[in-house]
C-alpha cells in the first residue's frame, strides 16, 4: 500500500452501492475496496465480503482493524440509525455518514419535524400521532387530499398521498391499529415540483453537492404506489442558482445549526427531498444517505475524486474541498423491476444482455437485486437493475439509457417508459423559444 492510499470499506448491497463502489474504486486513493455484503455489480469493482454481518457491529471494526481500512462508507440508512458509525468512530476507524442521534433526520420523520418548527424551516404544516383515534379524527378536520407518513424506516414507501379521506384512514389503520410503539405523522399536501438535494456536510460545514428529480410511482404517469424509485435524471434544471441559495440558506444552514445546538452535529450527506412552492422551495423530507436511484446518476457526472471529500466529511473538516459535476452533462437511470414490484416478487429468473446493454452508447447498468448463479445472472430482488446513460441533454441521455435498456433479454421484469418525460419536454420548450427568438 502506498503512502497516501486507503483500504476502503463499503457497506451496502444496492444500486447506490454499485454506482458508490464504481466512483470510489476509480480513486488513485483506493488501494482496495471491499464491499460488505455486496452484489455482482459491486465485485467487478472490488472484493465482496458476503460472510461480513454488518449488523454485527463488533465484526465489522474488527474486519477494518484486521484489514486496515482507512475509510467506511456506509451506504443504506439501517445500518446508521443503528449506529454503525458510532461505533467505527469509538473503535478510532474514520467512518463516513452520520451518528445514530444524527441518523434521526431520516430515521424519525417526527424528529425532523420538530427540527423545522423549532429553527422556522420551510416545511408542510403537520401534526404528530401515536394513537389511531386522535389521528382519525385530525384528518376529518382537516379533510383531503393528505399526507400520512409512517415516522420510522419504510424504505421509500411508507408514504401515502390520500386523495380521499378514506384512503388516508387506512393508511393511518395500517400504521397505527396494533402496532405497539408505532408514530406517525400527517401533513398538509403540498404542491409543486419535488426535486431532490443533496448537500455533503462535516458537522458544520456544508457543501452543495449536485440535483436530481427521481419518479417514485411505479407506473408511467406517475400511477399506482410509491416505491423506491423508478429512475431518475440530474441535473434537476428546475432548481436554479437562486433557488439552490435559497435551499442552503433556509433549509440545509439551519438544519445544521439546529443539530449542532442539540450536540448531534450532522456529518455526511444531507439529502433533501424538497417541494418546489409558489411560496419557495419546502423540505419534504431528509434522508441521510445518498439516495437510490439518485446516487446512480450523481456518480457518473462527477468531474473529480470522490474519496478525498468522503474522507474529508468524515475527519469533520470540508475546508478547501471542492467537488464537481459537469454542466455539460446529464444523466438519466431507469430501473428494472422484477414484475409484482413493489409487492411481493418471484426471485430467480435469469437475466441476460448486460454486456450487449453497457456496449450501447458508454451505458452503465447498475446492478441491485441480483445474484449469480455461476455465470448465469439472477434477478433475486425488486429494483434489480438500473441502466444510467450520459448524454449532452436530459433528452440525450434518455434515449440512450433506453436503447441500451432495450438490449437486456429479461421478460420477468418491467420498467417505466417515462423517465424524464418532464424535463425533456422542457427542453424542447427551450429549445423551441431560442428558435422563435433567432427567426
Amino acid at each position: 500500500m502506498s503512502q497516501n492510499s486507503l483500504n476502503i470499506l463499503l457497506v451496502g448491497a444496492g444500486g447506490r452501492e454499485h454506482a458508490l463502489a464504481w466512483a470510489i474504486a476509480k480513486s488513485p486513493l483506493c488501494e482496495t475496496l471491499f464491499v460488505a455484503p455486496g452484489n455482482p455489480g459491486t465485485a467487478r469493482h472490488g472484493e465482496n465480503r458476503p460472510d461480513l454481518a454488518i449488523s454485527d457491529h463488533p465484526a465489522v471494526v474488527a474486519f477494518c482493524k484486521t484489514h486496515a481500512i482507512g475509510l467506511v462508507v456506509v451506504g443504506p440508512e439501517a445500518p446508521l440509525v443503528a449506529g454503525l458509525v458510532d461505533d467505527l468512530q469509538a473503535a478510532g476507524i474514520p467512518a463516513f455518514g452520520p451518528t445514530r442521534a444524527a441518523a434521526q433526520l431520516e430515521g424519525s420523520k417526527g424528529f425532523t419535524k420538530d427540527l423545522c418548527a423549532e429553527r422556522s424551516i420551510p416545511t408542510a404544516a403537520f401534526a404528530r400521532f401515536t394513537e389511531c383515534e386522535p389521528a382519525l379524527a385530525y384528518l376529518r378536520e382537516q379533510g383531503a387530499p393528505i399526507v400520512v407518513k409512517a415516522d420510522g424506516l419504510a424504505a421509500g414507501k411508507g408514504v401515502t398521498v390520500a386523495e380521499t379521506l378514506e384512503q388516508a384512514e387506512d393508511a393511518v389503520r395500517a400504521i397505527l391499529d396494533g402496532a405497539e410503539g408505532g408514530a406517525l405523522v400527517i401533513e398538509e399536501c403540498l404542491f409543486g415540483e419535488e426535486a431532490s438535494f443533496f448537500a455533503l456536510c462535516d458537522g458544520s460545514r456544508a457543501i452543495p453537492l449536485g440535483t436530481a428529480q427521481d419518479h417514485k410511482r411505479v407506473h408511467d404517469g406517475d400511477r399506482g404506489p410509491n416505491t423506491g424509485g423508478m429512475g431518475a435524471y440530474s441535473p434537476a434544471a428546475i432548481v436554479t442558482p437562486e433557488i439552490e441559495r435559497t435551499v442552503m440558506e433556509t433549509i440545509i444552514a439551519p438544519t445544521l445549526r439546529g443539530m449542532t445546538d442539540r450536540g448531534t452535529p450532522f456529518s455526511g450527506i444531507l439529502y433533501a427531498g424538497l417541494m418546489l412552492t409558489e411560496a419557495g422551495p419546502k423540505l419534504i423530507e431528509y434522508n441521510t444517505r445518498f439516495g437510490d436511484p439518485e446516487a446512480q446518476v450523481l456518480m457518473p457526472r462527477l468531474t473529480g475524486d470522490l474519496v478525498p471529500a468522503l474522507l474529508a466529511a468524515a475527519k469533520g473538516d470540508l475546508s478547501g474541498v471542492t467537488i464537481g459535476f459537469d454542466p455539460a452533462r446529464a444523466a438519466l437511470t431507469v430501473v428494472m423491476a422484477a414484475e409484482g414490484y413493489p409487492g411481493p416478487v418471484t426471485r430467480g429468473s435469469e437475466i441476460r444482455g448486460v454486456e450487449a446493454a453497457e456496449a450501447e452508447g458508454g451505458a452503465i447498468v447498475f446492478q441491485a437485486g441480483t445474484r449469480r448463479d455461476g455465470d448465469r445472472l439472477l434477478a433475486d430482488g425488486g429494483r434489480v437493475l438500473a441502466v444510467t446513460a450520459l448524454g449532452a441533454s436530459v433528452g440525450q441521455a434518455q434515449a440512450r439509457a433506453y436503447a441500451a435498456l432495450d438490449r437486456i433479454d429479461w421478460p420477468e421484469g418491467f420498467c417505466r417508459r417515462d423517465i424524464g418525460g418532464r424535463a425533456v419536454a422542457r427542453e424542447a420548450g427551450q429549445e423551441r423559444a431560442v428558435r422563435s427568438a433567432s427567426d
